[in-house]
């Protein structure tokens, strides 16, 4: 398994690797080592380093990756790789193909790249074209992602499976008291803080309605001082913060506890795979507010489980904040009651570990031949 961190594994594929080491596979994860990698090895993977620049657009450094998978997977010899993460996706394919090594890769967004409108998404198309022509699977996150890869002919329908996210432990994640009261009423935003997970546009709305609705509370969740090219610096945060305009909570190792405070959970992203913090806070029974974009409106009924706002718009997020301020205790329960149920329907992390096994289940037969 690669992907460009280790704690991406541990914190989203941890139910995959579990079932995997159970039904007697040897694990190995590559990627950048980082806190998490000793939690991987107790669990029985083995770990090899992988040293990658994640963020990079440097051509050289790309070339470097490539070649250090190719090395990397002489040495492991794997049967199947299944893979994360755009880079690892990318250039773990090209690796992969070259040797005959079986590859899978999951989708699990596009990143700043199909954003852009610009040459990078050209250079992105060809590879990818280039990266998954004739892969056994490739795994998406939402359809949104995996109708614009087969309209751009990078993948085939045979080759296209999608999934709900990674999944979601139901146990771990379980229901959780909706919060009484609403006098105050507190909205909450866990994200990294780039710009593209609408972080501005959050804060003009906080703006806004807190205005009008002086008990409205606007919460933000995240790490700062992010190498991304849209990162919002721990300065600009601070300032947010000094003018009242929301509460910045920093960053925990588990967010369950500010999901069950919270009354409704906000992601205003430009694009998604599958938002992780929707997912889980739908788990918990909070009702949802988020961007009509794909990935975001996969996790959120209209209406029903929450609101959809435009992209990119403090106006329209501010009067989706707004139409949930006008909803009563017992109205905002049942909208986070039917989160709940649609995650128990769609997102159970079996459905997740069931379709990888289909897959692999087609693979073992043949071992890939490796020069």
């Amino acid at each position: 398994m690669t992907v460009n961190a280790a704690w991406n594994i541990w914190n989203f594929r941890l139910p995959l690797v579990r079932a995997l080491l159970a039904e007697g596979h040897e694990v190995v994860v590559l990627a950048p080592k980082d806190d998490a990698t000793p939690r991987l090895e107790a669990e029985g993977c083995r770990t090899r380093h992988l040293e990658m620049d994640v963020k990079g657009l440097d051509p050289l450094a790309d070339a470097r990756l490539l070649w250090r998978f190719r090395r990397l997977f002489r040495e492991i010899r794997p049967d199947v790789v299944l893979s994360f993460t755009i880079k690892n996706n990318l250039f773990g394919a090209l690796a992969a193909k070259r040797l005959g090594i079986p590859f899978v890769p999951n989708v699990t967004g596009l990143g700043t790249a199909f954003l852009s409108g610009s040459v990078l998404e050209r250079v992105a198309t060809a590879l990818y074209r280039r990266a998954f022509r004739g892969l056994p699977a490739v795994f998406f996150q939402n359809g949104d992602d995996r109708d614009l890869f087969l309209s751009r002919g990078l993948v085939s329908a045979p080759q296209a499976r999608l999934l709900p996210g990674s999944g979601i432990d139901l146990e771990r994640f379980a229901a959780v008291p909706y919060p009484a009261g609403t006098e105050e009423t507190v909205f909450l935003l866990i994200a990294r803080l780039l710009r593209d997970k609408g972080i501005v546009e959050y804060v003009e709305a906080a703006r806004r309605v807190k205005a009008r609705h002086p008990g409205a509370r606007f919460q933000l969740l995240g790490a700062v001082a992010s190498q991304n090219r849209s990162a919002i610096d721990a300065g600009t945060v601070q300032g947010w913060v000094e003018e009242g305009a929301i509460e910045y909570l920093g960053v925990v190792d588990d967010v369950r506890a500010a999901i069950a405070e919270a009354h409704c959970v906000v992601l205003p992203s430009y694009r998604e795979g599958a938002p992780r913090t929707l997912i889980e806070a739908a788990a918990l029974g909070r009702p949802l507010i988020a961007t009509d974009v794909p990935g975001c409106r996969a996790v959120v009924d209209p209406e029903v489980s929450g609101f959809l706002c435009a992209a990119r718009s403090s106006d329209s997020l501010a009067a989706a904040c707004e139409r949930f301020l006008d909803l009563d205790l017992d109205a905002r329960a049942e909208m986070g009651q039917a989160a709940r149920t649609k995650m128990e329907r769609e997102y159970d992390q079996t459905i997740v570990v069931e379709a990888y096994r289909s897959v692999l289940e087609t693979l073992q037969p043949a071992r890939g031949r490796i020069a």
